[in-house]
């Protein structure tokens, strides 16, 4: 079903945007991996909603219960069940689309499909689902940690705002140093501006997240269809308002000739295996080759905004509709956390998955 993700690390949420919690069951998680409360919970707060100005006010604190799978700081091999209870729901925001399809949102397409919708807040098509993948992306990582596999993304773009510095030439260290969540001081200033006059002029950006992952084994990925870009991709597009996916050297190497564009090997003085240059981006022939991996991720601007737009409502006659509620004018900064958990998820299947390929 499109609610579960992975083979051997799986996971399934459940739960709607003003419903009464959201959550997630992780199956496959081994036995024996230590893993605090604390931990978890340092991952929902850095993508709870109200945490900066440039953030939509709803005021929820996120907190996590485990219910199940682990025991006394570890994890027990069984179903790991996480929960975060809905508490500051204004659902009544909502009643004006009851009847209304919203421009670019879920609501014609999951009457479409389902021939009813949960209007408060675009219920399980709210981006409030994604709070079970980040409690579940702390474990992944926490997992990842274990193999020396480090998981870094954040915001490199705000509207026309780019970040221009490579990911070697920067302080990962410094990526929530600021509230737009991106590792170099001046330009944040600029993206933080960005974001503010669309915010003030009822409006809102969008923008890219960039994501690197260091300490990755060769090996990762299957042939054919489960490639490993393949997986990163699927993962990145099904989170909420992500309209693109490229990694290594993306759409700028099309204009690349391939003696350009090849990475040569060589063996460095460990021994080790390596790549003059890195435009494949840590993955050849859908497998991973040792490097690292990094790719972009293009989020558009959030869908609601508090201006009148035109659209229909259900019974096909012409409206006038104006945005109502509490909403990001940019959904960069909270995205951080989520692309950092889908592709620590990612990677943890798949280091499953290579464990059980060999004697």
């Amino acid at each position: 079903m499109s609610n579960s993700y992975g083979k051997l690390f799986r996971i399934t949420t459940f739960g709607e945007s003003h419903g009464p919690a959201v959550g997630v069951i992780v199956d496959g998680c081994p036995a024996g991996l230590d893993i605090s409360h604390e931990e978890i919970q340092h991952a929902l707060d850095r993508r709870r909603p109200g945490q900066s100005d440039i953030t939509t006010p709803r005021n929820e604190d996120d907190k996590v219960t485990i219910l199940s799978g682990v025991f006394e700081g570890k994890t027990t091999g069984t179903p790991i069940a996480l929960a975060v209870n809905n508490r500051d729901q204004h659902s009544h925001d909502y009643s004006h689309i009851q009847h209304a399809f919203r421009p670019s949102h879920a609501d014609y397409t999951y009457t479409a499909k389902y021939g009813t919708r949960d209007y408060r807040g675009g219920g399980r098509s709210s981006a409030r689902e994604t709070v079970a993948r980040v409690a579940a992306g702390a474990l992944a990582i926490k997992l990842l940690q274990k193999y020396g596999i480090s998981v870094n993304a954040y915001v490199s773009q705000v509207g026309k705002v780019k970040l221009r510095k490579h990911y070697t030439k920067l302080d990962l260290s410094k990526i929530d140093a600021n509230k737009v969540r991106c590792p170099d001081g001046k330009t944040a200033a600029r993206m933080i501006g960005v974001v503010e006059e669309a915010r003030d002029n009822l409006d809102t950006i969008g923008g890219v997240v960039s994501c690197v992952i260091q300490g990755v084994p060769a090996g990762l990925g299957e042939p054919v269809f489960d490639k490993l870009h393949a997986e990163l991709g699927k993962a990145m597009l099904s989170i909420n308002a992500v309209k693109g996916f490229e990694y290594g050297s993306g759409f700028e190497g099309v204009s690349m000739r391939g003696s350009e564009h090849n990475d040569q090997f060589y063996t460095d003085e460990a021994g080790n295996v390596r790549t003059r240059t890195n435009n494949s981006g840590g993955i050849q022939g859908g497998i991973s080759n040792g490097q690292d991996i990094y790719f972009n991720v293009a989020f558009k601007p959030v869908a609601t905004i508090l201006q009148p737009q035109q659209t229909i409502n259900d019974a096909g006659e012409d409206i006038t509709l104006k945005g109502k509620g509490r909403h990001d004018p940019c959904v960069l900064p909270r995205a951080v956390p989520i692309v950092d958990a889908m592709a620590a998820l990612v990677i943890a299947d798949f280091i499953m998955r290579q464990q059980a390929n060999k004697v």
